[in-house]
């Protein structure tokens, strides 16, 4: 009898169970439940890219029809980072109804979910002229430190003009 096999089947389970729960952003999984301290960090750490920020919501009509510019933009400049950070954990503290819509659309850009429940406590955190507004977009360049904030819904052609204004 091989005593071994019980330790070789328990790492082999772990080692699957490891891979199976790494967040997957090529697929636009909505895995990453993120504090507001957690993506402002990780917003200033970047540099390397330029950074577009869409906050929205599965129940916004005008994020949703906005989000294909961003899916486009997502895919067409590798030399951006586009993030979808979604605001539904304030009104419906279920991500799984933001996962199965990520999914249902098929989005391939890095998808987060805000896990802020009170938005009058960290809105003007993101920015300071944000009046809570949805969809809202933050297109920011830290190489230079220009920033530009806009709360509407967004129209083809304007998103790159965000991004020559932060260039």
């Amino acid at each position: 009898m091989n005593r071994l096999f019980p330790v070789k089947k328990t790492l082999f389970t772990l080692a699957i169970m490891a891979f199976c729960s790494l967040p997957n952003h090529s697929l636009g999984q909505a895995n990453d439940l993120v504090r507001l301290e957690a993506l402002q960090k990780s917003i200033q750490t970047e540099k390397d890219r330029i950074q577009v920020i869409n906050f929205w919501a599965t129940w916004c009509a005008p994020c949703l029809v906005e989000l294909p510019l961003f899916e486009k933009l997502n895919e067409d400049r590798k030399d951006i980072h586009v993030r979808l950070v979604s605001l539904d954990m304030d009104l419906d503290p279920n991500p799984e109804k933001v996962r199965k819509f990520v999914a249902r659309k098929k989005l391939k850009a890095e998808v987060l979910i805000l896990d802020e429940r009170d938005p009058n406590t960290w809105i003007d955190k993101v920015d300071k002229s944000w009046s809570g507004a949805l969809p809202a977009t933050l297109v920011i360049n830290n190489k230079n430190g220009k920033r530009t904030f806009v709360e509407r819904e967004l129209k083809p052609g304007e998103l790159e003009k965000l991004i020559a204004g932060v260039q």
